[in-house]
C-alpha cells in the first residue's frame, strides 16, 4: 500500500482503512497502562516523545538496526509505530511510499508523526471517557471538584509512572 507520505485527510482515511485489513497491524491497539500513560503524560508530550524516538530510530538514512528498532510495547508510541507501519524503513517503503537510504524530509517526518498522532487520538477515543476507566476514576471525580482535571492520577499511579519513565530513561538514554 503506497500511501506516498500524502497528509491530506482522504489519503490518511485510506491508509487506516488498509492498516486495520492487515492482520498484523489490526492486531495492535493500546492495553490499560498505555492508556493511563496517554492520559497522566497528555497527548502533545507522548508526541514529544515520539519525535524523539523517531528521530533516532527512523528519520536517518542509514538505521544500524533496521527492522528490529522499534519494541512491541513500553510505551504508546511503540505500539503506534507497529499499528501505523512506521516502525522500521521497509514498513515506511510498503505502506507510506518512503523509499530506504535517504533522510526523510521534514514533511515526511511530520507526516509520519501526524499518522502516529492521529492513531493514537482514535485509540483513546475508542477507549471512552477517561472517567469509565476504572485507573482514572479518581482523577475525573478530583477533575469534577477542581482537583486538578482528568491528567491528575492517583499518588501510588504517578509513583508508578514516574518509576517507570525513570525505567524507560535509563534503557533507552
Amino acid at each position: 500500500m503506497n500511501m506516498n507520505a500524502d497528509p491530506s485527510p482522504a489519503s490518511l482515511d485510506r491508509l487506516f482503512a488498509a492498516l486495520a485489513r492487515s492482520k498484523f497491524r489490526g492486531r495492535f491497539m493500546l492495553k490499560e497502562k498505555d492508556l493511563s500513560y496517554l492520559a497522566e503524560k497528555g497527548l502533545d508530550n507522548v508526541m514529544q516523545h515520539a519525535r524523539r524516538f523517531l528521530s533516532m530510530r527512523l528519520f536517518p538514512a542509514q538505521i544500524a538496526n533496521d527492522g528490529k528498532q522499534t519494541p512491541l510495547h513500553g510505551h504508546p508510541v511503540f505500539v503506534a509505530q507497529h499499528a501505523t507501519a512506521t516502525c522500521c524503513r521497509k514498513c515506511l517503503s510498503k505502506w507510506h511510499g518512503i523509499p530506504p537510504g535517504r533522510p526523510l524530509a521534514k514533511a515526511e517526518q511530520d507526516h509520519l508523526l501526524g499518522v502516529i498522532r492521529t492513531w493514537l487520538e482514535k485509540q483513546a477515543e475508542a477507549a471512552g471517557p477517561v472517567h469509565t476507566r476504572p485507573w482514572m476514576r479518581q482523577s475525573a471525580t478530583q477533575g469534577a471538584t477542581g482537583g486538578g482535571g482528568l491528567l491528575d492520577a492517583s499518588p501510588a499511579s504517578q509513583e508508578f509512572l514516574q518509576g517507570r519513565e525513570r525505567q524507560f530513561a535509563a534503557f533507552h538514554g
